[in-house]
């Protein structure tokens, strides 16, 4: 199931939210939202409700093993269990293609490479079980006691599936005092509301331009469109990923769960450095506080350790049906920016207009998506020749003018909500507004909301299966 569906906008979200309200018993609604969250991820592929099950089982053991033991030696078991299981699980579901169909090549061997359909989520919630069985050993955080209300925390299908990655430790008082609260509800709504035009209104309709230039016959694109191609993806991945993220922090906010922000509008940053600071923000700072730090960080062996989070930041996204090398390609390439930001290339930005900070930021983003985008390498280098007018093809096509006419309005809209328009917007709005005139405010809130889930429900309606990118790492 996704957020993007009518099933779950007009039956799925409106039920749960009616039965969780239905009693103030905390156990109830804990009850409740766990059900409910392992219905909406056995939807589509109900075998791999066992895994996630016996993820949480197995680090709920080991968290109560490392409190039960702690401060001997014998705790460090738990994380040791724990890392292994979730690693392991990890490495054969998403990565065994990938290992396989390279040893084969390498070697001439004929393994049988295997064909595991990805279980969804699993780069997400197998993160954050590591990390509360690391906060737990490390004393960040105690150990949960109740069964279900970790089985809640694993399962919830909030950011289940796509993120943010939600550390126990940072809703760990949400889990066992969670409140009804009218202002929650309404700031999650909107919240909600918002990232739903997002991945329907935008990210879709450039998703799109996305296949009809990025998948087609290369052979016949013009360099206009390869450009325009790679600004839809561009487009696309961005209000696609953070739109649901909006969704899945504004559910959180409808339950009484603030989860951490996950995009800072990236689009703005003046350098690769910045652009990481607000690009997937959950993911960034897990890397950097579970394996960059404990490294040494900038301490010892900061380069090394820098490119060994980068590696490990393209490897994680790959792996599905064997593909990876584009995605480390494309975090190492992240990782050499920063390296040459920290050397010396910050402190020569600072000296210059800020405007050329993000034209540099901006170039370097949108060579590092096609990076992401083709998995086939052949095909990557094929495309950039084609960018950089070097492989003969045409400038432009007839066709391709009257696409970017037609579309001219969409893309700039498009562009400007890239920017923090409505952050500005709002609030200057907030500010303005004394306690008499605060209604009208809120009614415009209402006005808005029911604005842009009607464009979306009317977008939704008759279109086909429309997954989130993220979905598929």
């Amino acid at each position: 199931m996704v957020f993007a569906s009518l099933t779950f906008l007009y039956i799925f979200l409106p039920l749960n939210l009616l039965l969780y309200y239905a009693s103030k018993n905390p156990t109830y609604r804990n009850l409740i939202l766990t059900i409910f969250s392992f219905v909406f991820y056995a939807w589509g592929e109900p075998i791999w409700i066992g895994l996630l099950a016996l993820t949480a089982l197995i680090d709920y053991g080991n968290g109560r093993f490392i409190e039960a033991n702690r401060g001997k030696a014998i705790a460090k078991i738990g994380v040791i269990c724990s890392l292994i299981f979730n690693i392991s699980t990890l490495l054969t579901f998403k990565y065994s293609a990938f290992f396989i169909s390279n040893f084969n090549h390498l070697l001439g061997t004929h393994m049988t490479v295997p064909s595991f359909a990805l279980p969804i989520g699993i780069s997400f919630y197998t993160f954050q079980s590591i990390s509360y069985v690391i906060d737990v050993y490390t004393g960040k955080v105690t150990a949960q006691k109740s069964l279900l209300k970790f089985l809640m925390f694993v399962s919830l299908y909030h950011q289940l599936v796509a993120g943010p990655i939600v550390r126990y430790v940072h809703i760990a008082n949400q889990i066992d005092k969670r409140r009804f609260n009218i202002v929650d509800i309404s700031t999650g709504i909107t919240r909600f509301c918002v990232g739903l035009f997002k991945k329907v209104c935008i990210a879709n309709i450039a998703g799109t331009f996305v296949v009809k230039y990025l998948d087609g016959d290369l052979s016949h694109l013009s360099v206009a469109e390869s450009w325009f191609g790679i600004l839809m993806f561009t487009i696309q991945i961005y209000f696609d990923f953070s739109g649901y993220s909006d969704m899945a922090i504004g559910l959180g906010r409808m339950f009484g769960f603030h989860y951490y922000e996950n995009f800072n509008y990236p689009y703005v940053a003046k350098s690769a450095t910045d652009f990481w600071r607000r690009w997937h923000i959950s993911l960034s700072t897990w890397f950097r506080d579970y394996i960059y730090i404990p490294l040494g960080g900038n301490k010892s062996k900061g380069y090394r350790n820098l490119f060994i989070v980068w590696f490990l930041t393209g490897f994680w996204h790959g792996g599905s049906h064997g593909a990876c090398w584009n995605y480390i390609l494309w975090g190492l390439f992240w990782g050499f920016l920063i390296l040459i930001e920290r050397m010396f290339l910050a402190k020569f930005m600072k000296k210059i207009p800020a405007v050329f900070g993000h034209i540099y930021l901006l170039a370097a983003m949108i060579f590092g998506w096609v990076l992401f985008y083709f998995t086939d390498l052949n095909r990557m280098w094929e495309f950039l020749r084609i960018m950089l007018g070097v492989a003969g093809h045409d400038l432009s096509s007839f066709e391709f003018r009257i696409v970017f006419q037609e579309n001219i309005f969409w893309m700039f809209l498009a562009i400007l909500f890239c920017m923090p328009i409505y952050l500005i917007i709002h609030r200057k709005v907030k500010r303005q507004l004394v306690s008499g005139t605060a209604q009208i405010w809120y009614g415009m809130n209402i006005v808005v909301n029911f604005l842009l889930l009607f464009l979306a429900t009317s977008m939704l309606v008759g279109n086909s299966y429309n997954p989130f990118i993220y979905y598929r790492f």
